[in-house]
Order: C-alpha cells, then sequence, then structure tokens
C-alpha cells in the first residue's frame, strides 16, 4: 500500500467510524453508507470494528452492510474483533450468534475464544468462562493445554488467581500442566503479592513439570514475589542458589527488580550478591540501568571510588554511561570534595556528549574556586553559558568575585564584559569590588569602560 493509498485509507475508516460514532444508539442509517457509494476493503473493515467499541450496536450494522459488499468473505480476524467487541459490552447473546456463524464458516480459533474468557472475566462472570472452556471443542477448537493456559491468563491478569488455581486442581487430571500453566500463575500471584499463593504454586510446578531452564518467567515471578515478604531477599538468594546447583536461573526482571529493593533499603552487600550472580551469567549482562543503580547506590552511601568502578566497567558489558550515570557520579565527587576526578568526569561527559546538570554545573565552579581552581571554574562556566540560558546571574557573579579574589582581575574583567555583552545581569556589588581591585592596579580607565557598558546594557 503506498503512503497516499494509507492515508486515504486510514481517512475512510476513520470518516466512517465518526459518522456512525456520532449517530443516535440504534439509529445509525445504512443507506447513509450506500448513498455515499463507499466500497470497503476487509481490511477497513477491521479498521472500522476496531474504532466502535463504544457502539457495538452500530458496528454489527456497519459489519453485516460490509458482508454484502465482501460477498460474506470478512476475515476470521474481522470476525474476532465483533465477538470481542460484543462480548466486553456484555452482550453475550450476540456473542455467541456470531460464534456460530463462525462455526458454520469454519473460522473459529484459540483466539476466539481468548476473547470469550476474557470478556466473562472482566464481566465478573468466571463460572461462564469455565464452561465455555467444557463446551469449545463441540465449537471444533481443542480443549488442550494451549486452550487451558488462555483461560488462566484471562482469570490471573483480573486479579482472580485463586480462582484460576481452583480450576486447575479440578482440571489436570483430564489436561496435564505445562511450565507456561504455572508461570501464568505465579505471574498472578505476583501481581497479588500473594507469598503463600506463589510458594505452593512453585512447589507444585516442581512436581509437575520440574526443573527447566527456559522456564525463565516462572522463575522471575517467584523471586520477586518472595522479595516482598518479611525476610524476602535473604530467601530469594536461597531459593537463587538452589537454581544454581539446577542449572536454572531468573531473567533480568528478578535481578532489576531484587537490585531496585537494594537501593531501597541501602542493602550493599545484598546488591553485590546478585552482582555476582549475574556477571557468572553468560547468557545475558547488566544494562545501563543496573550499572545506573549500583552507581547510584554507592553514591548514596559515600563509596564514590566503587561507583567509579561501576562507571569504568560499564562499556565492558556493551552498557554506556548516560545523562544519569555521569551526573549521578559527578554530583558525588563534588559531595566528596574529590575535584581531581570531578574534572575528569566533567572532561568525559562533554566528551561524550552527556551533558553536566545545571545544578552540577554551579556546584562545581564554587567548589573549583573554593579550592583555588580558577582555570576548571572558567572552564565550567564556558560550558554552562554554552550550553544553559536561564539561571546563570548567581553563578557568573560568584564567578567574577572568585576570580578576582584569586588577584585574576584581568579575567574577571574579561567575563564580566562577555556577561554583559550576554545580557547575564552582572550585580552593582560585583562592579563595585572589581573597582576596587582595578583602581589599586593603576586601571581606573578600565573600570570606566566596564562601567559604562554596564550603563547601556
Amino acid at each position: 500500500m503506498t503512503e497516499t493509498h494509507l492515508h486515504l485509507h486510514h481517512h475512510l475508516t476513520r470518516s466512517i467510524a465518526a459518522a456512525m460514532a456520532g449517530a443516535p444508539m440504534n439509529k445509525f442509517k445504512i443507506w447513509v453508507l450506500d448513498d455515499s457509494a463507499i466500497v470497503v476493503s476487509q481490511e477497513e473493515v477491521e479498521e472500522v470494528v476496531k474504532l466502535s467499541y463504544g457502539y457495538p450496536s452500530t458496528a454489527v450494522k456497519f459489519f453485516r452492510w460490509a458482508g454484502y459488499q465482501l460477498n460474506g468473505r470478512h476475515s476470521p480476524y474481522a470476525w474476532n474483533l465483533v465477538v470481542d467487541l460484543l462480548g466486553k459490552n456484555s452482550l453475550f447473546d450476540a456473542m455467541w450468534d456470531a460464534i456460530k456463524s463462525m462455526k458454520k464458516e469454519g473460522i473459529l480459533s484459540l483466539a476466539t475464544f481468548a476473547s470469550v474468557f476474557s470478556s466473562y472475566v472482566i464481566g465478573n462472570r468466571v463460572d461462564e468462562a469455565f464452561m465455555t472452556f467444557e463446551v469449545m471443542d463441540q465449537y471444533g477448537v481443542p480443549r488442550d493445554v494451549v486452550a487451558l493456559n488462555s483461560l488462566l491468563s484471562a482469570i490471573c491478569r483480573e486479579g482472580r488467581t485463586k480462582k484460576a488455581n481452583e480450576f486447575l486442581q479440578v482440571g489436570k487430571d483430564k489436561i496435564r500442566p505445562d511450565a507456561d500453566t504455572f508461570a501464568i500463575l505465579l505471574e498472578g500471584w505476583e501481581r497479588e503479592e500473594d507469598i503463600a499463593g506463589a510458594r505452593r504454586s512453585f512447589e507444585e510446578m516442581l512436581l509437575e513439570v520440574g526443573w527447566d531452564p527456559r522456564n525463565i518467567p516462572a522463575y522471575d515471578s517467584f523471586l520477586c514475589t518472595l522479595i516482598k515478604g518479611p525476610n524476602g531477599f535473604h530467601e530469594a538468594l536461597k531459593f537463587l542458589n538452589t537454581m544454581k546447583e539446577r542449572r536454572c536461573a531468573p531473567g533480568i526482571k528478578f535481578f532489576g527488580f531484587a537490585l531496585e529493593e537494594c537501593m531501597r533499603k541501602l542493602d550493599a552487600r545484598g546488591a553485590a550478591l546478585l552482582w555476582e550472580a549475574m556477571k557468572i551469567r553468560s547468557d545475558f549482562r547488566p544494562d545501563t540501568h543496573m550499572y545506573n543503580m549500583m552507581i547510584s547506590l554507592h553514591c548514596q552511601l559515600g563509596n564514590v571510588d566503587i561507583a567509579g568502578r561501576y562507571l569504568d566497567e560499564m562499556v565492558y558489558d556493551g552498557a554506556f554511561p548516560d545523562y544519569h550515570s555521569y551526573n549521578t557520579l559527578f554530583q558525588s565527587l563534588l559531595k566528596t570534595r574529590k575535584l581531581r576526578e570531578a574534572s575528569s568526569i566533567f572532561t568525559e561527559m562533554v566528551k561524550n556528549e552527556c551533558l553536566p546538570s545545571q545544578a552540577n554545573c554551579i556546584a562545581a565552579v564554587r567548589l573549583f574556586l573554593d579550592s583555588g581552581d580558577p582555570c576548571m571554574a572558567i572552564k565550567v562556566w564556558k560550558f554552562m553559558i554554552e550550553n544553559y540560558d536561564s539561571n546563570l546571574e548567581e553563578t557568573g557573579n560568584f564567578l567574577i568575585s572568585g576570580l578576582r579574589d584569586c588577584n585574576r582581575v584581568q579575567e574577571a574583567v574579561k567575563y564580566a564584559e562577555d556577561m554583559i555583552d550576554r545580557r547575564i545581569k552582572l550585580s552593582s556589588s560585583s562592579l563595585t569590588k572589581l573597582k576596587h581591585s582595578l583602581v589599586k592596579a593603576g586601571m581606573a580607565s578600565v573600570h570606566d569602560e566596564l562601567l559604562k557598558k554596564w550603563k547601556h546594557r
């Protein structure tokens, strides 16, 4: 489809949907479409139905009208959308009429019944979702473990994991659950923060399907649930070691969640154990977000040297420092007055186009001046005026006063003139201090020129 045709396609479907939406309930007249000489394709029918969930009666009228144009050849996807639209609007009798029509066409699929399961559960009619599962094979769709998992997933998504588990206990003698079955239940227990339920399902999983290195989602959810309990972090670490012995492991989801818990509790030891468990694995590496958490954790604890090592190690794992990585470390170096290292990080940040934050720059100018390093203060100031265009006045005036106090009067004058040229307000007190130094150095005329500029700014 060309760009022009794509535009016309979107315009047509939205125009039809808008006309349907604007009509009073049950008052949309199909002859409006007939008179317009509109011709629709299967794809356009799908798009209109997608946009019509708020107008089910009108959508069905349109669907029937479009069926005449298409000689009854609606796509299976369009039929599934209609079933879903009717179910989500609790029009269950009409939904089953559509399903019977699909059966005649031979186009029913598990996707159809997955929609029905979801509609019943959302409508707080879980028992009818169960009954639908029991009869679906009469409609030519196998009642197998994939269908079972679809049903359980619909129930767990709506916070009814206990109900899903009860159904599994009754039905597992006929349909043997697989690894995905337990992953679905464990994700449900995780959402509901039900630690006891998660433990029961995990134990049952080990009995039914055993340890499986591919079952990462189940391990992720189980460990994430455990962490939320009392003494949960240490219990999760214990299970992590057990998994390791069985050649199984969780994925990046658990490690990320566990690191966030360590950050929240300022637990450097726990974070180090997790990090070691991640680093010995060959199937994935820590990403930038994980490195940032470790950098932030150690900066908060005052372990700036350790944070710096994490920053240096990032590239070896294919992760690259970003704005957060650099600014967190830069701020901590300034706070602990490690100014040589701060200078180095600042230079690296600028080189790598990761801008130091304005707050960090303001702190850096002050600290470098206070520590007797005006050159570095000037370097930071130059960066500030090139990259920020507000909140510069206070720092600029502090720089002028600091340069004067360091007996660098000519540089103070230079940057004072630059501030005036840039329309950054030079305070009268800064000008007065400069006057004393310039008069004392026999350079009163320089002050007079500066004053003249200042008055005409």
